[in-house]
């Protein structure tokens, strides 16, 4: 009985991670789609917008493929209460890494749009790639927390959410001052207001992520708090 006990045990922590793995897979798979996407906005190129396009079906596939596993683990492992919140937490991550997914789309398909207008419409506003910056470094960040269940990192991320809300609000103010001045311009900066509230977004889903971490870790749901609170609840033993 103790042999088939330790073996069912092993087989769990195996499922567990390999579950894992796969998030960082699909997270990795997720940086590359918005990177590539905001290549797409600077440069219009053909070749990259459709990259990403196509690689928006391998996202989805990673998401129903993980929530798969999530609920085979839950149905025949039973697992206790810490490892079924890293499960349901595993779940809410992985939606959020699809809705990053989605966002990238956007930009690539805007970014299309954008670059028929002609022009350098997309060149004008540096401020929009800098949000894209910002948005990868928060994802990236919130990724390696979740890989090394680090709620102090996580509690980083939640943080440099604000950084790129401000430099939406600048690249708001700045394309509202371009189409004011030649309302020819109307049609692609609108696209690009598209393509500014995509990143930010996808901030809001980085933050999500590291929410995330933070109730896998301790236990505890810090959606809708103050950051005060979330530091609190991360120093606390």
């Amino acid at each position: 009985m103790a042999a088939i006990t330790e073996h069912i045990s092993k087989q769990f922590e195996a499922d567990l991670d390999t579950t894992r793995t796969r998030v960082l897979q699909m997270g990795g798979l997720v940086e590359a789609q918005i990177l590539t996407a905001i290549d797409a906005f600077g440069s219009g190129d053909a070749a990259l917008i459709s990259q990403v396009i196509e690689n928006e079906r391998r996202v989805n596939g990673y998401e129903v493929a993980i929530d798969g596993a999530c609920n085979h683990i839950v149905v025949k492992r039973q697992p206790a209460a810490s490892d079924l919140r890293l499960i349901m937490g595993i779940s809410k991550f992985v939606t959020d890494l699809e809705r990053i997914g989605d966002e990238a789309e956007k930009i690539a398909r805007m970014a299309k749009a954008i670059h028929e207008h002609g022009g350098n419409h997309a060149q004008r506003f540096p401020g929009v790639r800098h949000a894209g910056q910002i948005a990868v470094r928060m994802l990236r960040a919130g990724l390696d927390a979740f890989a090394r269940l680090d709620a102090a990192g996580a509690a980083e991320v939640v943080k440099e959410d604000t950084a790129i809300d401000r430099e939406f609000t600048s690249v708001l103010r700045q394309l509202i001052t371009y189409m004011m001045e030649d309302p020819r311009t109307i049609t692609p900066a609108l696209e690009i207001v598209w393509v500014a509230k995509a990143i930010e977004r996808i901030g809001d889903h980085a933050k999500n992520l590291a929410e995330q971490v933070i109730y896998i870790v301790k236990g505890t749901d810090v959606r809708h708090t103050s950051f005060a609170d979330i530091q609190r609840e991360v120093a606390r033993e």
